[in-house]
């Protein structure tokens, strides 16, 4: 079975709050990561909250990385989806746990678009298949 894409769900725990407060540091993370996995960057957008906190999007040919931190709880919920095999979402990962300083990191990984080209008879086959 080929997935169009992987997506990797990241919450990433235990990081040092000055930098997920920082807009700069959250953004050159986040485009470092993407260019260390060998993805093309299209375009970038980051956005401070106020009191704190950052939120952005790193959109790649291949899909993107986003991130939403709360660095009074030293934390930052991390998503990075890319289609094809040309890059390695995991890659993208672990650039942004180390650079955030991460101490405790759960990652899951989704593979999108399996279920493509079936018919609705053989989806919903699939979905009683998992159900029980």
């Amino acid at each position: 079975m080929n997935a169009l894409g992987r997506h990797v769900l990241c919450e990433v725990n235990g990081c040092k709050g000055e930098m997920l407060d920082d807009i700069k540091d959250v953004e050159r993370v986040m485009v470092t990561a993407a260019l260390t996995a060998g993805a093309e960057i299209r375009e970038v957008a980051f956005h401070k909250f106020s009191p704190q906190g950052v939120s952005g999007v790193v959109v790649i040919s291949e899909s993107h990385l986003a991130i939403h931190t709360w660095p009074e709880l030293g934390y930052a919920a991390v998503d990075v989806f890319t289609c094809g095999d040309t890059v390695d979402p995991w890659v993208a990962v672990d650039y942004i746990t180390k650079a955030f300083e991460a101490t405790d990191v759960t990652a899951s990984e989704v593979q999108r678009g399996i279920n493509l080209g079936q018919d609705s008879e053989s989806q919903q086959d699939d979905e009683e298949k998992k159900a029980s």
